[in-house]
């Protein structure tokens, strides 16, 4: 999904594709907007996406207010946990959602389906490369 979506921005504009264990305050204080992309597990995000939070929050703080974001999570059935937990904590970096919430249902239902390796659908691709566009074309654009 984010290297869809990365693609999708880099038509646009420059793009800089980081693996949550591997973003430093200094990654985010160099951007213009910030797609967040992870999978839902257990009704939360990842493990690796919020230990992101957990060691960036306070170096950002009063930093970023008003920078633009957007998500997209991978889910086994609706992504509604992990989206809210999200939300919640760029609310008090005070970032602006600038495209709706992208919520790939992968329907992993069963412990065989859950851990087994998932494909996305040519459909799922191209929403995540549509919505990597358009956070580009916005930062292009000067929008945001």
């Amino acid at each position: 999904m984010a290297r869809a979506a990365a693609a999708g921005a880099a038509r646009e504009c420059d793009v800089r594709l980081l693996a949550a264990q591997d973003a430093r305050a200094d990654d985010v204080l160099s951007t213009g907007a910030t797609l967040f992309v992870c999978p839902e597990n257990l009704g939360t995000m990842s493990g690796m996406m919020k230990d992101m939070f957990d060691r960036l929050y306070y170096p950002l703080l009063g930093q970023i207010e008003g920078r633009a974001y957007a998500t997209a999570i991978a889910a086994g059935s609706d992504g509604s946990g992990a989206q809210a937990q999200i939300d919640r904590i760029v609310k008090g970096w005070r970032l602006r959602r600038v495209a709706e919430p992208l919520v790939v249902n992968l329907g992993a239902q069963t412990p065989a389906q859950i851990l087994g390796v998932k494909t996305l659908s040519d459909k799922a691709l191209n929403q995540c490369h549509e919505l990597g566009q358009a956070l580009g074309a916005g930062l292009a654009l000067g929008i945001y």
